[in-house]
């Protein structure tokens, strides 16, 4: 039987908060996160150090609730303590599957996570610990998918993944056009000048500054996550223009 080949040696997956919510929008499906940890786990199986930077969109949207009235800063703040408490919940169900993580936080809270420190992180990767990156870069205004991104630029990620409920990046949103088209391959000016929305302007610019490819992909179709490591072409990716 053949081995499978391993192709990405270190990964920054991005995981939404609404992912982990389930079906029912909100909170936490412990089903889901189980799922997610089993996925974690199949691909650490392979040597693939991995990083996880978690959404909170699940328990509290910071940008929503400002649009609310509440102060942006603090509404971001709270967002960032909502992706804390993702963060841990996967941590202690892939220690339980025999995973070790480590949560990282980009806000000090010593009694549920270590603070994140670039050199810090690559030394707990090259350990083998899974990272559960929280609190975004730590600063309002910023989206978790920028703190994906900035948290790849740091950690030398060879590829980011950004898990969505969709197959990949369309031209338009595929749940109210079925006429929608899926890329299955872009780069990153294509993607900025399309003003496309799954991943925000920031993300992409900095990807870009840093020639880290990212795959766009479905996140809740079990095994995509081993096979876009392993090489296989799932979702959208985006990169720079080949010469």
């Amino acid at each position: 039987m053949a081995r499978t080949k391993k192709v990405y040696k270190r990964v920054l997956l991005k995981l939404s908060g609404e992912a982990l919510a389930g079906e029912r929008g909100y909170g936490l499906d412990v089903g889901v996160i189980q799922k997610t940890a089993q996925e974690i786990k199949e691909v650490t199986r392979l040597g693939t150090q991995l990083g996880v930077v978690v959404g909170g969109g699940n328990i509290f949207r910071g940008l929503a609730a400002s649009a609310r009235g509440m102060d942006r800063i603090q509404a971001d703040y709270l967002g960032m303590l909502a992706t804390l408490f993702n963060a841990v919940a996967i941590r202690e169900t892939l220690l339980r599957v025999k995973v070790p993580a480590v949560v990282l936080s980009a806000l000090p809270i010593p009694a549920l996570a270590e603070t994140y420190y670039p050199r810090t992180a690559r030394r707990e990767m090259d350990a083998g610990q899974v990272l559960l990156l929280a609190a975004g870069t730590g600063n309002p205004y910023f989206t978790t998918d920028t703190a994906a991104a900035l948290r790849a630029s740091e950690l030398g990620a060879d590829l980011i993944l950004k898990a969505t409920q969709v197959d990949g990046v369309y031209d338009d949103d595929p749940r109210l056009n079925p006429q929608a088209r899926l890329y299955t391959e872009m780069d990153y000016d294509q993607y900025l000048q399309g003003r496309l929305e799954v991943m925000d302007a920031t993300a992409i610019s900095l990807a870009r500054e840093n020639n880290i490819p990212i795959v766009v992909f479905n996140g809740m179709i079990k095994g995509n996550l081993k096979k876009i490591v392993t090489g296989s072409t799932i979702g959208t990716i985006i990169r720079g223009t080949r010469s």
